[in-house]
């Protein structure tokens, strides 16, 4: 039979191994790093996400890297979110430098089509994202907003006299189309 297929007792003992100890160091290293671990707030989240699912991935399915270096390699990774974190929340000027800014689509019923270019969001994304936030009629829509973390959130209610609260699009890049300069 192809070797491909198959794998050692001892090879295999090592994958069980390895999984169990990466499982141990990612659930230490979480619940000393906090809930923010996983989210998705921000593209430097995402970024981090990725990054241990990576490593963990590397230390389950190859011999190398060794169990310890993926662990200082997570553990690195958790230090490098937390000095971001604890930076972003200082020093406005970091935080502008690693962080996306929101940017608005749609202001009301009307798309911003220079701000659909910019985000390369086509209409059809568009239109599939009202679809899937139940959009009934696009006078529905008060705003719709490409985030920092590439998710679409679409604010809408009823067609007529439901006003939207500015503080809801605090930091999403012109926002005044939809709050008059408000926000």
């Amino acid at each position: 039979m192809a070797s491909w297929l198959t794998t050692s007792p001892n090879a295999l003992l090592a994958v069980v191994l390895s999984t169990l100890g990466i499982y141990v160091a990612l659930i230490v290293l979480t619940r000393l790093a906090g809930l923010r671990s996983f989210s998705k707030i921000s593209g430097f989240d995402f970024a981090m996400t990725v990054a241990i699912g990576s490593i963990i991935a590397s230390t389950i399915l190859t011999p190398s890297p060794p169990l310890l270096q993926a662990a200082v390699g997570l553990a690195t990774v958790y230090a490098v979110q937390f000095s971001v974190g604890w930076l972003r929340k200082r020093a406005f000027w970091f935080s502008r430098l690693v962080d996306n800014e929101p940017l608005l689509l749609m202001a009301g019923s009307e798309m911003l089509h220079d701000n659909l270019r910019e985000a390369r969001v086509t209409e059809a994304d568009l239109w599939a994202k009202l679809r899937e936030a139940n959009v009934l009629d696009p006078k529905q829509v008060r705003a719709v907003v490409f985030e920092t973390t590439g998710d679409i959130s679409v604010l809408h209610g009823e067609a007529e006299g439901t006003l939207l609260n500015p503080r809801l699009l605090t930091s999403v890049r012109d926002r005044e189309r939809v709050t008059g300069g408000d926000a």
